[in-house]
């Protein structure tokens, strides 16, 4: 008869917030308004944060917000369990060059939008597809050839999502976007 040896399992690989079952249970996404210095390495540093404790940024937009301040809005789109967020949020709030932190998701009362440039190409039925698809999204046309479509779309990312989705079998080649701008509703800042 012969024996079965079986050997130790293999040590696990650390684990980054997002691939423990139990951190997937909880896993939210945020938006966070960022009110930063608008000075050299102030991104490399918030970026620098994220990246440092395993947390992935599914979009990230920056600008000057007040040109006379030297201020930018840093725009960030993270997923993780609330705790992790919050943890995220007091972090960045206690780096030198940033003002104010808030956490537009947690506020409930902003308004998101992206900006895409979507690039098809088709003849025939399916660039008529393309256009009918276009006009029901309220995408507009912004450079034409005899075989291909620019489109520009706004919106929220899901509505983006969609509209590149429907595209696919008719002809995508290649979408660029901008990432989430948002900014709160109301008469106050953020």
């Amino acid at each position: 008869m012969n024996a079965v040896t079986t050997s130790p399992p293999a040590p696990a690989a650390p684990l980054s917030p997002y691939s423990s079952s139990a951190g997937k249970a909880n896993v939210e996404t945020h938006t966070l308004s960022v009110l930063v210095d608008n000075e050299p390495g102030v991104l490399a540093r918030v970026v620098g944060l994220f990246s440092g404790r395993g947390y992935n940024i599914e979009s990230l937009t920056v600008a000057e917000v007040a040109q006379s301040e030297h201020l930018s809005r840093i725009t960030i789109v993270t997923t993780g369990a609330p705790p992790a967020i919050e943890q995220i949020g007091h972090q960045l709030d206690r780096l030198v060059p940033v003002h104010k932190v808030t956490d537009l998701t947690l506020r409930g009362d902003s308004v998101e939008r992206e900006l895409a440039m979507i690039k098809v190409a088709g003849r025939g039925p399916d660039r008529e597809e393309a256009l009918r698809l276009a006009e029901a999204f309220r995408a507009r046309v912004v450079d034409a050839s005899i075989d291909s479509f620019v489109f520009e779309l706004t919106g929220a990312a899901s509505k983006i999502n969609q509209f590149v989705g429907l595209m696919k079998p008719i002809g995508l080649v290649e979408v660029s976007r901008t990432g989430v701008a948002a900014i709160s509703r109301g008469p106050q800042p953020m």
